[in-house]
């Protein structure tokens, strides 16, 4: 795989549901109400239910994996919440290469509300075979 500084990876584009929302509260354990009941969520202050920051976290681990495919190894991965992100609204993931040293490489990700507000920051460390 040739890779620069500076070359962006494929979009992956998500399109959260509140159905989804309610099946990844299952299987992660998180039922706190802003997930999932609109009313909850309205009462504390929130425009409706949101996604979960682990979800969104998924979604960007989803996007460097899918890009890497069978080339390479995730290394490390962390991400930092900096908004909020709805159901029913598209969820664009984003990243692009900002180090080589030999086989391992970073990547800069982040996830985008439709507004093109970085609601998710985040590094990546991969290493390509």
């Amino acid at each position: 795989m040739k890779l620069h500084v500076g070359q962006e990876i494929p979009e992956l584009i998500k399109d959260p549901t509140t159905r989804q929302l309610v099946q990844y509260a299952g299987a992660q354990g998180d039922f706190y109400e802003i997930h999932y009941d609109q009313e909850y969520a309205k009462s504390v202050g929130l425009p409706g239910v949101i996604l979960h920051g682990l979800l969104k976290a998924a979604f960007l681990g989803q996007l460097v994996t899918d890009w890497l495919g069978d080339r390479g190894t995730l290394k490390a991965f962390e991400v930092s919440y900096r908004g909020i992100d709805v159901p029913g609204r598209p969820y664009r993931c984003h990243g692009k290469v900002t180090k080589i040293d030999g086989g391992d490489v970073e990547l800069e990700v982040w996830g985008e509300d439709p507004a093109g507000k970085r609601t998710t920051v985040g590094v990546a460390t991969v290493q390509v075979d």
